[in-house]
């Protein structure tokens, strides 16, 4: 795989990334080191995390992720080297009050402190790439697809976070800096501002894309590509709808897989995801995937990796094979017949897990 510039930073990315939220939940810390040195073994340079992680969010687990890549590198002198790690500060919590005391804003000093604790969990010197990872602003997001001006409250200034963000990066604690489930809004400030004041310039935005999210391309993908702003595309597999693997069981039923994420969470299964339509238009999506002769990971995974819109798509995996499955999808091609009826039944059925 060729490496691709992220936005107009230095850092150049391989097209797959490897996202490692479920490392301290699903996945133990021997399975993550698998996972993680056969990532690298197939070329894959670039990996994700996030201070909030592991998936689901909870008190007994937050910070686990970092810790667990941290503790790989540390026993592989030289491997640090070879990769771009991005991870992300969490924003305001709210309903978490395990992050920052359920904190409704996210200020400059918290990022530096949060960053500081990232790298020491991560046993690094530097974050490749430091991320926001969902915005201080009232926005539609995580399931809402309205912006409602009454839940407008105040907070950090763009502007501020980017004063702390510049003091992140001279001190080389950071090489890039990027934002996490963003508007087109967001992603013009934090561009504009960076330019008037001479602060850092986002290089990415990581956002849900998917063959039942492209939300992305209502807006979003206008603003990035001219911006030249690189797109992360997180849950290409929409939390495991896109596999098949529920077609003919459901989310809940006896035949379920009982290892799966939206079978074990209940929390999971009240997000975008667990909705009813979501799960039909899978199955659609999965028949049509059939009909072409390819699986329905296959499908959901080339749509990505081909579009143009995307820079690196962000693979979530519990397991070694589950890995090579998804790096195996890389190269498959989707013809323009196919991708006429994907657009079409987008048309009908719209963006169920937005």
């Amino acid at each position: 795989m060729k490496t691709i510039q992220l936005g107009q930073s230095e850092l150049f990315v391989t097209p797959i990334c490897l996202g490692t939220m479920t490392f301290g939940e699903q996945v133990d810390e021997p399975t993550a080191f698998q996972i993680l040195d056969r990532a690298l073994e197939r070329d894959v340079n670039f990996l994700d995390t996030a201070e909030m992680y592991a998936v689901p969010p909870k008190a007994a687990t937050f910070n686990a992720t970092e810790k667990i890549i941290g503790n790989w590198l540390a026993q592989r002198p030289g491997i640090r080297q070879k990769l771009l790690i991005a991870t992300k500060v969490a924003g305001p919590s709210r309903s978490m009050p395990w992050i920052r005391g359920g904190s409704p804003d996210l200020t400059g000093a918290d990022i530096i402190a949060a960053c500081e604790g990232s790298l020491k969990r991560l046993q690094t010197d530097v974050i490749d790439l430091y991320q926001i990872h969902w915005p201080v602003r009232n926005v539609p997001a995580f399931g809402a697809i309205y912006f409602e001006p009454a839940g407008d409250s105040a907070g950090s200034s763009i502007h501020a976070q980017l004063e702390a963000l510049q003091t992140l990066v001279q001190s080389g604690k950071v090489r890039a800096v990027g934002l996490s489930n963003e508007t087109p809004y967001g992603v013009h400030e934090f561009v504009r501002l960076a330019e008037q004041y001479g602060l850092p310039r986002v290089a990415s935005v990581q956002n849900g894309y998917s063959l039942l999210n492209r939300s992305v391309e209502n807006a979003l993908d206008e603003t990035l590509h001219h911006l030249g702003v690189s797109l992360l595309a997180y849950s290409p597999l929409s939390f495991g709808l896109l596999s098949g693997k529920y077609d003919d069981c459901g989310l809940t039923g006896p035949d379920a897989p009982s290892d799966a994420r939206l079978t074990r969470f209940e929390s999971t299964r009240k997000q975008r995801w667990g909705r009813p339509e979501a799960l039909a238009a899978a199955k659609d999506y999965s028949a049509l995937a059939r009909e072409y002769g390819l699986t329905p990971l296959q499908l959901a995974l080339a749509f990505c990796y081909t579009k143009w819109q995307v820079t690196s798509t962000i693979l979530g995996v519990t397991s070694v094979t589950q890995l090579d499955e998804c790096l195996d999808a890389w190269g498959t091609t989707l013809s323009p017949e196919l991708l006429k009826k994907v657009n079409l039944l987008r048309w009908r059925q719209r963006d169920p897990a937005q």
